[in-house]
């Protein structure tokens, strides 16, 4: 018992610690976008299904010991494709699809490893009920669940803030290997236990509880589980996109809805005494409708860490629910196989659905809405012939509450929409209205929740800089100041800009200037340059670098930039990658000598500005931190300026809104192997 226990142990340990390890390695290739990490996600899942169909053909087709065979070899292959450090021709060059390219670098990096850990707890399990016939292998699920638990709880507190990203892979593929050795000695001991049963008819093999009924799984009950499956893994990927968009793709917005998704399954399937549907319908139509309702209602969209502890609790209780109502459903453990096999079906679907299916043919994040509906439909219907009537009329009313809260969510997020794009980078909405206390038609690019930009449509201010990028900003202070000390005969400046939104900073632009905007998604630069007119009203020639601007700058020559401007925000979540020691390098690399770059770091979430002042500092540049305020209450921006040029700093336009950066001794400074955001949260 202890080699198959500690097999499925160290192989689910391995199977969920590899996502976060992975993840965070390529997520810099792809702008450090929070889907990145639901791609991943829809590649776990389906490999994961792949995994459990190769165990059911396994065990229903060969013997223990051509199974084991089979088994191993393919192990010892996989040790051949080890570490799992991907290959940099892997990274891409901006006019790929990220998704399709994510996939194609997870086949090729973990392939074949990762589908071998996702046999192993429907595989072992199998292989124990034959060696220990009347006892019931559910609980090793259980045991399963726990170890992946704890790898991804694991990972962000003990792993990341400690262990650089190339040893937590070498690491990892140290531990494959142990995996392998245990796997080669549970295979040895399923061939020895084998002849026990060997031959015998399926219904002799007495694999379960006493008085166990061994009856076939219909149609239905294998509809049923799929259906429960998979609105549990809907809901993960719904939650992790809501979560990760508007704070940052980081392990700990994965992991913590991850952990507690798979809590579920280890409570359920540990024991039935964890689940009781009578207590659980209750709190699940609390959870439903106050998740519908927060969705719905805008006051609470910035409310973090009522966001993250709703979604979280109603995260838990809808997937006690669908993995609860799984356990009552659970077959003779001579289908066992099969069920986890459905299992895998309906987890799978569930990923593609919201990973694949729906950013391709909605416009917006309406999959966790929808989640919800299909939940409350869902559990109205399962428990319809079995409770009370008080308690069908409440399912019924739970589903037709979340239905108008979902519609009102709707309705709502299209108001004053112009135009309304999804793609793998998020939902970009243009909208258009009057300001009662503004006779000026006005025009907002918002990216998710947040304000990624914004235009008077109408002279005399339709060139004016507005929201984070007014004169009295750090960005407009530093190109307005650059131009006054400019020499009249100089050639015009030279600004770079990451993240292109509007094009509001090129409203500075003067003839002879040249402004170059990177950005990584493509329907950004369609909407700048259809829907606002920054782009075209400017007299500074407007260049426009598509793809990653890091991955861009490594590429390209110097670019004898004056200013250099880091903007480029996912919602309000930041891509991390272009906050590191190396990225800094890379940036300095394209700087005039006197040169200023400027990062943006207003987030309502995260202080960035001490993480800055460290770079600064390591590559001996100074820093000022520049904050603009205003009294009619408009938007106001953080700016940190960093410069080799002191005497720029100490300018009276500068110093006037200049602000002191609290130190820190507890930060480190990030670099492409070591970055922690749970030390910068607010």
């Amino acid at each position: 018992m202890i080699i198959y226990a500690a097999t499925i142990f160290v192989s689910a340990f391995l199977l969920f610690l590899i996502q976060p390890v992975i993840a965070k390695q390529i997520l810099p290739w792809f702008g450090g976008s929070a889907a990145v990490w639901t791609t991943c996600l829809v590649f776990f899942q389906v490999i994961l299904l792949a995994g459990y169909f190769y165990s059911d053909w396994l065990i229903k087709h060969l013997n223990a010991k051509k199974q084991a065979i089979v088994h191993i070899v393919l192990i010892a292959v996989a040790l051949l494709l080890l570490p799992i450090i991907p290959d940099v021709a892997w990274k891409p060059k901006g006019d790929e699809d990220p998704g399709i390219r994510i996939l194609l670098l997870l086949a090729a990096t973990i392939g074949l490893p990762y589908f071998l850990l996702s046999t192993t707890s429907p595989l072992i399990q199998a292989w124990f009920a034959r060696s220990y016939p009347g006892v019931s292998p559910y609980r090793l699920f259980s045991l399963s669940n726990l170890a992946s638990m704890i790898a991804l709880l694991g990972y962000p507190f003990l792993f990341e803030p400690w262990i650089t990203t190339k040893h937590q892979a070498v690491g990892w593929s140290i531990g494959f290997g142990l995996f392998a050795a245990l796997a080669a000695a549970a295979a040895w001991f399923a061939i020895k236990t084998q002849p026990i049963t060997d031959g015998l008819p399926p219904t002799e093999l007495q694999m379960a509880e006493p008085n166990a009924k061994a009856q076939p799984p219909t149609l239905a009950e294998k509809l049923i589980w799929i259906a429960l499956a998979g609105l549990g893994s809907m809901l993960l990927l719904a939650i992790s996109n809501h979560l990760t968009q508007n704070i940052s793709s980081i392990p700990l917005m994965w992991v913590v809805p991850l952990a507690l998704y798979l809590l579920t399954f280890i409570l359920c399937f540990d024991s039935k005494n964890w689940y009781r549907r009578k207590l659980m319908l209750p709190l699940l139509v609390i959870a439903v409708v106050g998740m519908a309702y927060t969705l719905a209602d805008s006051r609470w969209h910035f409310e973090l860490y009522f966001q993250i502890a709703l979604f979280s609790i109603g995260l838990f209780i809808a997937c006690m629910f669908c993995h609860g109502e799984l356990v009552e459903r659970k077959p003779h453990p001579k289908y066992l196989t099969t069920f986890y096999l459905m299992i895998s079906v309906g987890g799978a679907f569930g990923a593609l659905l919201v990973g694949v299916i729906v950013p391709l043919t909605l416009p917006a994040y309406y999959e966790l809405s929808i989640a919800l509906v299909l939940l409350a439909a869902l559990a109205t219907f399962l428990v319809w012939k079995s409770m009370p009537i008080a308690v069908r009329i409440t399912g019924v009313v739970m589903t037709l509450a979340t239905i108008g809260a979902v519609v009102f969510t709707v309705i709502e997020f299209n108001k004053d929409v112009l135009v309304m794009n999804r793609n793998f980078y998020g939902t970009l909405r243009v909208k258009e209205y009057n300001p009662p206390s503004s006779e000026y038609r006005r025009r907002s690019l918002i990216h998710g929740a947040i304000l990624h930009g914004d235009q008077y449509m109408d002279p005399p201010y339709s060139r004016s800089a507005t929201t984070y990028y007014k004169s009295k900003s750090g960005i407009g202070k530093t190109i307005l100041l650059k131009q006054r000390l400019a020499p009249d005969a100089s050639p015009g400046l030279r600004v770079g800009v990451i993240g292109l939104g509007t094009g509001t900073i090129a409203s500075y632009g003067r003839r002879g200037d040249v402004y170059r905007f990177y950005d990584i998604n493509p329907q950004v630069v369609t909407i700048a340059q259809r829907d606002f007119s920054y782009l075209k009203d400017t007299e500074a020639k407007i260049e426009i670098a598509l793809g990653d601007a890091r991955l861009n700058m490594e590429r390209e020559l110097g670019q004898n930039l004056d200013v250099l401007a880091i903007d480029a925000f996912s919602s309000d979540s930041i891509p991390v990658h272009l906050i590191t020691l190396e990225a800094l390098a890379i940036y300095e690399k394209h700087m005039k000598p006197d040169g200023v770059i400027a990062f943006h770091v207003s987030n309502r979430f995260l202080d960035l500005k001490p993480i800055v002042q460290k770079l600064a500092e390591a590559r001996g540049l100074h820093a000022a931190w520049v904050r603009d305020t205003y009294e009619d209450g408009s938007t106001t921006s953080d700016w940190v300026l960093l410069t080799k040029d002191k005497t720029f700093l100490l300018k009276p336009e500068i110093v006037e809104g200049m602000f002191v950066i609290p130190p820190d001794a507890r930060q480190k400074i990030w670099t492409d192997d070591f970055n922690n955001l749970l030390q910068v949260l607010k």
